[in-house]
C-alpha cells in the first residue's frame, strides 16, 4: 500500500512554487515592458485582436443593460486566455527561437487541448455570472427594463441595493477566478501538464503569497479601468503588457 501511494505521489508531484515581497509585482510589471519592447509587433497584434473583440462584445450587448455590464466582466474572464500566445513569444525568446506572431500562435497548439479545457472552465464561470446578474436584476426590477441610467446613478437610493448585492457577488466570482488563473494559463502553454494541476498549483501561488497578489491584482484591475477608460484603445499596448508580466510572474513564482 505504501508502494502504491509513493507512486502516486510520484505521478502527481506537483511543481515548487516561490515566495515573493508584496511589491514585486512592480518588478513583474518592468520586466514584462521589457519583453514587450523585444517583440513590439506581435505582441502588439495580440493588443490590437483584443480590443476590437471587447469592441464588438461591448456593440452588441449595449442595448441590454445587464449584458452590459457582464460582457466587460465576461471579457475579463476570458481573456487571459488570449494571451496564451503572448506567453509563447517569451517563451521563444528564452529558447532563442524565432519569434513572430504566427510562430506564437503554432507554439500554442503543443497544449491545447489543456487551454481549451480551461477556456470551458472560465467560459461556464462567465456564463454562470451572466445568469446571475440576470436573477438580480430580476429580484430588484421584477423585469422592469432598466436604462443605461443604472451605470451613472448606480449609488444613488435607487440602485444601491441591487448595486452592492451585484458588487459582491461579482467580487467573489473575481477572487476565484483570479485564484485559478494567476499562473495557470502561462503553466499550461509552458509545460505539459493538466488543467487540473495548473489550477492547483495557480490557487498554492496566491496563498502563499497574498500581499504581493492584492497588488498584482490592483494593477490588473487599475490598468484595465485604464483600457476601457479610453475605450479600448489602451488595451491595445495594456493587453500585452500584462501578458508579459503575467508570464514573467509564472516564471517568478512557479519553478
Amino acid at each position: 500500500m505504501d508502494l502504491h501511494l509513493h507512486g502516486l505521489d510520484d505521478h502527481f508531484s506537483m511543481p515548487e512554487t516561490g515566495k515573493v515581497s508584496a511589491l514585486r509585482p512592480f518588478y513583474w510589471l518592468k520586466m514584462g515592458w521589457a519583453d514587450f519592447t523585444r517583440h513590439p509587433l506581435p505582441s502588439l497584434c495580440y493588443g490590437v485582436i483584443t480590443a476590437l473583440l471587447g469592441f464588438a462584445v461591448l456593440k452588441i450587448a449595449s442595448s441590454y443593460t445587464y449584458l452590459s455590464s457582464t460582457a466587460i466582466t465576461g471579457f475579463l474572464l476570458l481573456a487571459p486566455l488570449g494571451a496564451s500566445g503572448i506567453y509563447e513569444l517569451t517563451h521563444e525568446r528564452e529558447e532563442g527561437r524565432e519569434t513572430s506572431f504566427m510562430q506564437s500562435l503554432r507554439d500554442v497548439v503543443h497544449n491545447l487541448g489543456q487551454i481549451a479545457f480551461m477556456g470551458v472552465i472560465l467560459g461556464f464561470i462567465a456564463m454562470s455570472w451572466e445568469r446571475i446578474s440576470a436573477i438580480l436584476f430580476a429580484l430588484f426590477y421584477g423585469g422592469e427594463a432598466v436604462g443605461m441610467q443604472f451605470f451613472t446613478h448606480a449609488l444613488t437610493s435607487e440602485y444601491i441595493g441591487f448595486t452592492i448585492a451585484w458588487s459582491l457577488a461579482g467580487l467573489v466570482l473575481a477572487c476565484v477566478v483570479f485564484a485559478i488563473s494567476a499562473v495557470s494559463i502561462p503553466m499550461l502553454a509552458h509545460r505539459d501538464v493538466d488543467t487540473i494541476t495548473a489550477l492547483v498549483t495557480s490557487v498554492r501561488v496566491v496563498a502563499e503569497n497574498i500581499p504581493a497578489m492584492l497588488v498584482w491584482a490592483t494593477i490588473i484591475v487599475v490598468l484595465t479601468a485604464v483600457g476601457f477608460a479610453t475605450y479600448l484603445v489602451g488595451l491595445v499596448i495594456i493587453f500585452p503588457l500584462l501578458g508579459h508580466a503575467t508570464w514573467c510572474a509564472y516564471r517568478d513564482l512557479v519553478h
